[in-house]
């Protein structure tokens, strides 16, 4: 391993368009129950929905967030229903589940969705024996990232110290607060140059090949 990343002994991975990208649109699934969800529980139109779907992904940092500050909804029930989708399209990613065993030290998954769907997800991308564990938004006391608290939290949990740990995220949002720990941090399936930021790469698997093996 380079040098760069030799003192990393946790290595804490998001899941949505971490583990796998984006293209598959498995996230278009929660958004459209997401739409549900507003629908039926608020009583709007779509077009309203749609709204403040983005809306309370922008202002809160989870659309569960907003939603529990300004509707006080049951968060238990809302998590259960949007994450109640097909993984059909995921395929078992051996090549990416190669690189993750080969890290030294503990590897988990810490995402905004629930534990469940991180176990779900992560089982079908053939990824599930390489975790640790498994944090879930439920896990954070509902605070989501970007949120300080909501990585306080986990990080209390899963004795992670951060300047010995790594972060990687699809949304560089997400990334202030572990640089602000002294974490390394990764962008992946994007690319911002910015001091928070160490690294940037396509995918998990580039990252992997590019760092771990010069």
């Amino acid at each position: 391993m380079q040098s760069k990343l030799s003192h990393i002994k946790h290595w804490v991975f998001d899941l949505d368009h971490t583990l796998y990208s984006p293209k598959i649109r498995l996230f278009d699934q929660i958004e459209v129950l997401m739409n549900t969800y507003l629908k039926k529980t608020l009583n709007v139109t779509q077009e309203k929905a749609v709204y403040l779907r983005k809306y309370y992904w922008e202002e809160y940092g989870t659309t569960l967030a907003g939603l529990m500050a300004e509707q006080h909804v049951d968060p238990k029930y809302y998590l259960e229903f949007v994450h109640n989708i097909n993984l059909d399209n995921l395929e078992e990613n051996s090549d990416l589940a190669a690189h993750i065993n080969s890290l030294p030290g503990d590897k988990i998954i810490f995402t905004n969705g629930s534990r469940m769907h991180a176990v779900n997800v992560s089982k079908a991308l053939g990824l599930y024996e390489c975790f640790s564990e498994f944090y879930g938004t439920e896990d954070a006391m509902l605070i989501p990232k970007p949120q300080k608290k909501a990585f306080d939290t986990i990080f209390e949990l899963s004795k992670i110290n951060p300047k010995q740990a790594i972060m990687f995220e699809d949304d560089p949002r997400n990334l202030v607060e572990p640089f602000k720990m002294g974490m390394k941090t990764a962008l992946i399936g994007d690319f911002l140059q910015t001091e928070y930021i160490h690294f940037n790469a396509p995918d998990l698997n580039t990252f992997f090949a590019n760092e771990l093996n010069g």
